[in-house]
């Protein structure tokens, strides 16, 4: 995620300047389930104790903040903007003795498009490219284990500097067109967009890999991305799916947090903030386009955002991002944070009170608790409640539609995408989706069992695509369309309708290869083993307007239960997922039945800083829970909950010891399975003893411990 300018950095000067032996570029393997990015020394405030700080920017800095974050034990890493940052010195003529004014993203009216004061958005031109190579070089110099590109983006109203026409006539062998003037200049400015972020990723990881591997060393490579459905919703193209199967990059960091999944969309007519059914479904867009590959997937979130607004805000949209985050279990490694200074030392809204606050000691101990749950989550193959099977199709080209419209087709809050997931999803079906760019992994489909797309807001790169798709339906599967055709973009100059195809619209061509008649009305006709329904309504009305999604429910049950032949398609207002001791769960408000969900327990309320154990959580309508389970677990001496990270746990035959670290100045609360009620408790700080609190649930067998934390560790003793 990005600074909200990164102007607003303060500076700091190093005291001095460190050298890096050639032993610390062959540092041990060190941990890397979680992390956190961070523009500043190690500070005891924001020492949070991931297991990764990625530290942003290379500056005159860089030395003195890696190895403050060094000497705490950090695998330090290495994270940069790659489509704009603090780069004054490649614009202003240091870098290479030349001004690059014109690799500025800029629009109609040739206003550049800026991140922040004097940070432009970029043209990734061949001397951009080779600027990133210089900096990834210093950063491989000082021992980094890894490298994070982020944010490859360009926006869809961009696209009329001098630099992006330069590349247009390189790249098409035709002179540059104004994307507003058709909707083909707009298809091609987009793809052209989409391949210049592929271009410079894909040589700068492969000048990473070579260069740190001559080094003694194969530095990892990563793109810290939005979702496909975050920059359509927000009209910023980037390379999104075709990145998984790029050699040399080795995973994604899915940045989905509240300010991406708090965006509007419809549903049943009404348009709002829909904050954990959007999380939902990011997330599940990122898993779709990184599990056919393979690749290494960090899910992010953030107990604050980059938009200013109160404190109960950020803890209420902080949950539900959360609860959807870990409601996908085969992704198991996270970036706790961003920015945690600004979480910890930021000040923001609570109530009326017109002076901004630091956060409340009980939200950070909560934030604690969830952070460290995340050292120890594990990866599960089970999956959340609700009939499986259920798919709907993306394709990166939803981006290269978004912006500007023509012919007065419009697609208000990515409404064709959200029409077709949203009636399902608040109905208690976890619907999947399908990256077309991944159809020819043989993983991509399966498991389902109807798959629902549309090209009202998206069109096949290639015909592939459709052969893929005919031949799935042809071994049994149930596709269905929705869709009237009418959009600008059916009729760009595309591989559909150029050289022996000559088709009308993409559908056309699919239908063809399944023998299935072009028809203006609604219809359905087998293929194979398999079925389609064809419905000529767009997606987006199924959402914009009150009580349209029912027929399309019905549709989708008869093709569910009755061609597909998967069972009952159960609707239900809730959620929920087991991952080790650990429940998820989330029940659905704008839902007739208003049934809340009760969690059988004992179980530790983890959303709660007090970690209370309850005889059953019960979640209300448009409320998430994270709980840890009780009811089995052995009572062998374990921490199963904290607000700080525990290292050094001993067991003796009547005692455990245990060192816990986490910021300083904030609480600890920590839940503590025991064999037995303890006789002595010690806790220490520098060998001083703290106060503490203790309750004793014997029930369960665990102890409440509560004391003050300090990053520098506190050592605890207890006898039972």
């Amino acid at each position: 995620m990005s600074l909200i300018t990164m102007c607003l950095r303060k500076a700091y000067i190093p005291l001095f300047l460190l050298p890096f032996a050639s032993s610390v570029l062959a540092q041990k393997q060190l941990p890397e389930k979680t992390s956190m990015q961070i523009d500043r020394p190690w500070s005891a405030a924001y020492d949070i104790r991931s297991d990764i700080a990625m530290l942003y920017t290379m500056d005159s800095t860089f030395n003195y903040r890696a190895q403050s974050w060094r000497e705490k034990g950090y695998n330090l890493q290495f994270m940069t903007g790659v489509s704009w940052g603090n780069y004054q010195d490649y614009f202003h003529g240091t870098f290479d003795g030349k001004t690059h004014e014109d690799d500025v993203q800029t629009d109609r009216e040739g206003k550049p498009i800026l991140h922040g004061v004097d940070v432009p958005y970029i043209v990734p031109t061949e001397s951009y490219i080779s600027y990133l190579k210089a900096q990834v070089k210093k950063a491989i110099d000082q021992g980094v284990s890894a490298l994070y590109l982020e944010e490859p983006e360009f926006w869809a109203q961009g696209g009329y500097s001098p630099s992006f026409k330069k590349e247009w006539q390189a790249y098409y062998q035709t002179p540059w067109q104004a994307q507003h003037e058709s909707p083909e200049a707009t298809y091609l400015s987009s793809k052209l967009k989409y391949h210049l972020y592929y271009r410079a990723l894909q040589q700068v990881f492969l000048y990473a890999k070579e260069y740190s591997e001559s080094k003694g060393t194969r530095i990892k490579c990563y793109v810290p991305t939005h979702s496909l459905l975050n920059y359509s919703a927000w009209q910023i193209v980037s390379p999104e799916a075709s990145l998984a199967s790029l050699p040399g990059m080795d995973g994604y960091i899915a940045q989905v947090w509240t300010g991406t999944s708090r965006v509007p969309n419809y549903f049943n007519g009404v348009k709002k903030e829909r904050v954990f059914e959007n999380a939902f479904l990011e997330y599940s867009s990122v898993v779709s386009m990184t599990a056919p590959t393979k690749k290494t997937v960090y899910f992010l979130t953030d107990p604050i955002e980059d938009g200013t607004r109160s404190w109960d805000d950020y803890k209420r949209n902080y949950e539900a991002t959360f609860t959807a985050e870990l409601m996908f279990p085969s992704v198991d490694h996270f970036e706790v944070m961003p920015w945690p200074h600004r979480i910890y030392l930021g000040k923001y809204q609570v109530g009326d009170n017109p002076e901004p606050q630091s956060i409340s000691p009980a939200y950070a101990t909560q934030m604690q608790v969830m952070i460290n749950s995340l050292n120890d989550m594990p990866a599960s193959t089970n999956k959340v409640t609700g009939s499986q099977g259920v798919s709907v199709l993306l394709g990166n080209s939803m981006m290269f539609q978004r912006f500007p419209t023509h012919q007065g087709y419009e697609d208000p809050q990515l409404s064709n995408f959200y029409g077709m997931a949203l009636p399902l999803f608040k109905r208690g079906i976890p619907v999947d989706l399908v990256h077309m760019e991944n159809l020819s992994y043989p993983e991509a489909l399966q498991g389902t069992k109807v798959l629902i797309m549309s090209y009202a807001n998206m069109k096949p790169f290639a015909a592939s695509v459709h052969e893929k798709l005919a031949e799935w339906v042809k071994g049994g599967g149930v596709l269905v369309y929705y869709g009237r055709d009418t959009d600008a973009f059916q009729h760009v100059r595309e591989w559909w309708n150029t050289g022996d195809n000559q088709y009308k619209t993409p559908l056309e061509h699919l239908l063809k290869l399944m023998n299935v008649p072009v028809t203006t009305n609604d219809a359905s006709y087998t293929y194979g083993k398999g079925k389609v329904f064809i419905t000529k309504v767009d997606p987006k009305e199924l959402a914009m307007q009150p009580g349209r999604d029912e027929a399309f429910i019905q549709q989708i049950q008869q093709a569910y239960e009755g061609e597909a032949k998967a069972g009952t398609l159960r609707f239900k207002n809730s959620y929920q997922l087991d991952r080790g001791p650990y429940t998820l769960a989330a029940v659905m408000d704008e839902h007739p039945d208003k049934t809340p969900l009760t969690i059988p327990g004992p179980v530790i309320d983890l959303y709660d800083p007090s970690l209370p154990v309850l005889a059953s959580k019960v979640v209300q309508p448009d409320q998430q829970a994270f709980v840890y389970r009780l009811k089995g677990i052995s009572k062998k001496p374990q921490v199963l909950a904290a607000a700080s990270r525990v290292y050094d746990f001993k067991v003796g035959s009547k005692f455990v010891s245990f060192l816990t670290k986490s910021p300083s100045q904030t609480n600890n609360v920590m839940r503590i399975s025991l064999p037995k009620k303890p006789q002595t408790i010690t806790v220490l700080h520098q060998k001083k003893a703290l106060p503490f609190e203790q309750n004793w649930d014997e029930a369960t067998h665990t102890l409440l411990l509560k004391f003050e934390n300090f990053s520098e560790g506190v050592m605890v003793e207890i006898k039972y």
